[in-house]
């Protein structure tokens, strides 16, 4: 079984890879294949857990690839946290691309970086819930609730995993936004 970890990014999806580096019957990645075009995209091996926000943006195309055959995971974090996060990175990545020409075309170069990345989250998490509707595996798993979500998904996707090793992971800072 695929499973598919959903997010607007910034919430901890790097972490959530580094834990499942503990579980020993899925293969498990991060932004693996956010470069590659067409099915190639969609060409994860089988028992193989991915995070990759920008999956947000094509969920008809997921869902034409897995539809209900795959797992999917809602990972959030504190949505004013993200957005902090994703104002400090503000002039590149996804918020380069969801503002200016991008998404919001036309937007005031004034608007609050925090204002526009709270509209990105709100956009991103709507997208996913409406992606899950109709899914029948699905779990959602709150960054700050990990040490009680972790073992949940675990039992969720049948993970043989070592438990105290990967809960670990979660009290490491990584990939973190440096504030200014």
């Amino acid at each position: 079984m695929n499973v598919f970890v959903l997010c607007t990014g910034r919430c901890g999806s790097v972490t959530f890879i580094e834990a499942c580096q503990f579980i020993k019957n899925y293969s498990s990645t991060h932004e693996s294949r956010a470069s590659r075009l067409g099915a190639d995209r969609f060409a994860y091996p089988s028992n193989h857990i991915e995070a990759d926000n920008r999956l947000s943006w094509v969920l008809g195309r997921l869902d034409a690839h897995f539809g209900d055959n795959a797992a999917y995971v809602h990972l959030t974090r504190d949505t004013h946290a993200v957005a902090k996060s994703y104002a400090a990175r503000y002039e590149k990545g996804i918020m380069k691309a969801y503002r200016g020409s991008g998404i919001l075309m036309g937007l005031s170069e004034k608007t609050e970086p925090v204002q526009v990345a709270m509209d990105y989250c709100h956009t991103v998490n709507s997208n996913i819930t409406a992606f899950l509707k109709d899914k029948t595996k699905k779990m959602d798993f709150m960054l700050e609730d990990a040490d009680r979500d972790f073992p949940r998904f675990c039992d969720f996707i049948g993970a043989d995993v070592d438990l105290p090793s990967a809960l670990g992971e979660f009290h490491i800072r990584h990939n973190a936004t440096v504030q200014k």
